[in-house]
């Protein structure tokens, strides 16, 4: 069998790549699409159907029509699963390298993560950090449904996405890592630190800091539904002048500026008062929406997607033209979309009016509303 080779691809003049997001090419966009609540809730029937898994996860991830069996996601970066969790029923611990949130849309339970129990009822949203060890419980009388996202196929596509169905006690792997540190031999570590270089603010960093940086302990977070909509049904009185998406973002502040709920996603409750549309924009962050009270509709590319309470849809593809319209509200939805990660690697382009500039968010300035206007008209 011969050895594999590298081959050459001459891009000798102009840098434009064959598919750009900007310009006079065409887009390979994943079109969206429309999972409707009846083919949901008819997967959440077969699931329940199911005999006792052996780990007790009833999972049926949400594929788009272009994913493939190495990366199921539903959007490129982004998978969702709907899980079912009988009565009495309790799934066996696990941990992972992606980062999860799940939205309770039937039932209510808890999770525990890292041993440390959460309580939540429909609606309410839970947050599950990297490598945290975590199982589901469902100790009601009624059937417990999740929407559950993570960046799983983003990692998948990479191959670096670790599933550990025999993961330690909780706390173990940690102490195990301090002890280590605490036996390191005085004068392992380099004795000249990290130091600037250059007049212009480069550095240089040893190898003994580059494999130890200071840890940010990423904590699971958990946002109620009747705390989130008390402030949410504040902003319907925002009138029809107002140029902006009537929401909340689940903020974490460990986050920082990349405005995460978890270093990977943001998830934002909005509320839509009925005959409200939004103006057209466009950003490089994929948005899926999970429509749970009142009916509209989203324009993506000039094409019409009518969407109604139950339904989940990858609204927005990377740098597609969209907008949202709610013909009967008011509407509530979840969003979930991949701005952090987008931060994190300064790609953010973000348009607010097609007509006006193209931001890198993040980097660049940002956008302003007219709230403080039309909250006053």
């Amino acid at each position: 069998m011969s050895e594999p080779k590298a081959k050459f691809a001459d891009k000798s003049g102009r840098q434009t790549p064959d598919k750009q997001i900007h310009g006079d090419h065409s887009l390979d966009l994943w079109e969206p699409v429309v999972i409707s609540k009846e083919d949901i809730e008819a997967e959440v029937e077969r699931l329940a159907g199911l005999a006792h898994p052996n780990n007790g996860v009833r999972r049926s991830m949400i594929a788009h029509p272009k994913a493939d069996d190495r990366s199921l996601g539903l959007a490129p970066g982004i998978d969702v699963s709907v899980d079912v969790l009988l009565p009495g029923e309790r799934t066996q611990p696990v941990r992972q390298n992606s980062n999860i949130v799940n939205f309770c849309i039937q039932g209510a339970g808890s999770m525990v993560i890292n041993a440390e129990t959460f309580e939540f009822s429909h609606y309410d949203v839970i947050t599950t950090p990297s490598m945290a060890v975590h199982e589901y419980v469902n100790e009601t009388d009624d059937m417990q449904v999740r929407l559950r996202y993570s960046n799983g196929a983003l990692l998948e596509r990479l191959n670096i996405h670790l599933v550990d169905e025999d993961p330690p006690i909780p706390g173990a792997a940690d102490a195990d890592m301090t002890e280590a540190a605490d036996e390191m031999e005085e004068g392992s570590e380099s004795p000249y630190g990290t130091f600037e270089l250059t007049e212009d603010g480069g550095w240089l960093m040893p190898y003994e800091k580059l494999i130890n940086p200071e840890p940010v302990e990423i904590k699971p977070h958990h946002w109620p539904w009747k705390k989130v909509k008390a402030e949410l049904d504040k902003l319907a009185s925002l009138g029809p002048r107002y140029k902006g998406r009537r929401l909340y973002l689940l903020y974490d502040p460990v986050t920082g500026r990349t405005n995460g709920t978890t270093p990977n996603f943001f998830a934002t409750m909005c509320i839509r008062p009925g005959g409200i549309v939004d103006r057209p924009h466009r950003h490089a962050s994929a948005a899926l929406n999970y429509y749970f009270a009142g009916n509209g509709h989203s324009v993506v590319e000039g094409k019409r997607y009518p969407w109604k309470a139950g339904d989940l849809m990858l609204s927005a593809p990377g740098w597609a033209i969209h907008n949202h319209a709610s013909d009967e509200g008011p509407v509530y939805e979840l969003t979930i979309q991949d701005m952090p990660l987008n931060i994190n690697m300064d790609s953010l382009l973000w348009q607010e009016e097609l007509t006006g500039p193209v931001s890198l968010l993040g980097s660049q300035a940002g956008f302003e509303t007219n709230r403080e206007k039309a909250a006053t008209n």
